[in-house]
């Protein structure tokens, strides 16, 4: 009885094996081929050869787009929409040093050199001892007086 017992026991894991190994080899084989895709793409060589007497028309230089890869995002209206549309992904939580929007303490220094020169570090970028500002926080595709707009903005945010 005990024996029939043992076999019982070895026939139900054996069962409950397969059945297990069923699932997950159709995922395993689903995300196999997901990842050599993947893969492939990554080891891909980041240039290529134009040799004479071939077919080189696949090699043709294509403009890169300032934003992504043919992500068209909406041109801000306002100093607000720029404030939240750019600005506020470092300013709203003080990324890379930047100083976070309605900060008294790190905005006076600033405000103190004035306009001109907040206008110049948001159209041309600035690298200080605390952070890096990139020129209009990466969004070159933006108007001048748009992003002074946002400067101005960020400005009156400050609770004095």
């Amino acid at each position: 009885m005990v024996i029939g017992l043992l076999v019982l026991i070895a026939l139900c894991l054996i069962a409950l094996a397969r059945v297990v190994a069923a699932h997950t080899q159709e995922t395993d084989s689903v995300e196999q081929r997901d990842f050599a895709t993947s893969v492939a793409a990554r080891i891909e060589p980041l240039s290529q050869e134009a040799i004479v007497g071939q077919d080189n028309a696949g090699m043709a230089i294509k403009p890169d787009s300032p934003t992504g890869a043919g992500v068209v995002l909406p041109i801000p209206k306002d100093g607000a929409q720029v404030y939240e549309q750019v600005c506020s992904a470092c300013h709203g939580l003080g990324i890379a040093g930047a100083p976070k929007a309605g900060d008294v303490a790190a905005w006076g220094p600033r405000i103190a050199k004035g306009k001109t020169v907040l206008y110049d570090h948001a159209l041309h970028g600035f690298s200080g001892t605390a952070g890096v500002m990139p020129a209009k926080g990466n969004r070159l595709d933006i108007p001048d007086a748009i992003i002074e707009a946002g400067v101005d903005h960020m400005v009156s945010l400050i609770k004095h």
